[in-house]
């Protein structure tokens, strides 16, 4: 049923964009700008698309755009899909997989995230070189789809070593700072407690954040490359009058957006054809 899903999913945006997709973009809350760059564009609502959810968080735009960015045919979700907005895990990956069946071999992810290293400010940009999933469920839980990937996929590598490099030397040309770091993945909606970012620090995460884990495990089970980048749009609770708010997460967000649009243009730009996954 999962196959036929997707290919009816996949089937209806190539109906609307015959082109082939090779790189696909996520784009986190208050980080929908980049879309703006694009050539070509063309839009299409999620609630158009057969079996797609529909984003219900502010911030996230809801539309998949496909067009040209730097030459390279690209399909950007402009607003992403979370397991607290009572979706599966297997409705959040839903179309990541749909752009494995399109073509995409390399997807580009942006998120909002807490910061935890006592190194980082608000506006930072933190490159994601690992991450730490034990908090969030598993989205290749229940049978196996061989056509969408192996049953026990290796994630010594999640995120490309490769893209990870190209993005450090584009951040360096463009005079950007920017950091590496280990990403925590939670459930969310609630932000975290103070307990919890002094445990989450401790077990070796720099950022924390409600989403990209369970896309990120879809994706390298589909044989896609992953370069992500998060966006430190607050420090985490560190005293009694420190609280935090979607909204100040979101102004945050924007107000770093031209520097994640720099790296992400720049990564575009520099990727080569790469022969897509196992579909």
């Amino acid at each position: 049923m999962i196959m036929q899903h997707l290919e009816e999913a996949a089937s209806y945006i190539r109906r609307q964009v015959p082109e082939v997709p090779e790189i696909g973009i996520i784009l986190g809350s208050g980080l929908g700008n980049l879309t703006r760059e694009l050539e070509g564009v063309t839009s299409i609502s999620y609630k158009d698309i057969p079996h797609f959810p529909v984003s219900t968080v502010e911030g996230h735009e809801g539309k998949l755009i496909l067009g040209r960015l730097k030459g390279k045919n690209v399909a950007v979700l402009s607003g992403r899909f979370h397991f607290y907005e009572g979706y599966t895990p297997q409705q959040v990956v839903f179309p990541i997989r749909v752009m494995s069946v399109l073509g995409v071999h390399t997807l580009l992810i942006s998120n909002a995230a807490g910061g935890m290293n006592p190194q980082f400010r608000v506006g930072d940009l933190m490159i994601i070189r690992d991450h730490i999933s034990l908090f969030v469920h598993n989205p290749l839980v229940g049978p196996n789809e061989p056509r969408l990937g192996t049953r026990f996929p290796d994630m010594s590598e999640p995120y490309s070593l490769d893209l990870i490099r190209q993005a450090k030397a584009i951040a360096g040309k463009a005079g950007i700072a920017i950091h590496e770091g280990v990403y925590c993945g939670v459930t969310g909606p609630t932000f975290e407690t103070r307990a919890e970012y002094r445990l989450l620090h401790l077990v070796g995460g720099d950022a924390v954040g409600m989403s990209t884990v369970q896309e990120v495990i879809a994706a390298v089970h589909a044989g896609m490359r992953v370069f992500a980048l998060s966006v430190i749009t607050d420090l985490g609770i560190r005293d009694e009058a420190n609280t935090i708010t979607h909204q100040e997460v979101l102004e945050a967000a924007a107000a770093a957006e031209p520097k994640l649009t720099e790296i992400f243009s720049g990564l575009v730009a520099a990727l080569g054809g790469v022969a897509a996954g196992t579909l």
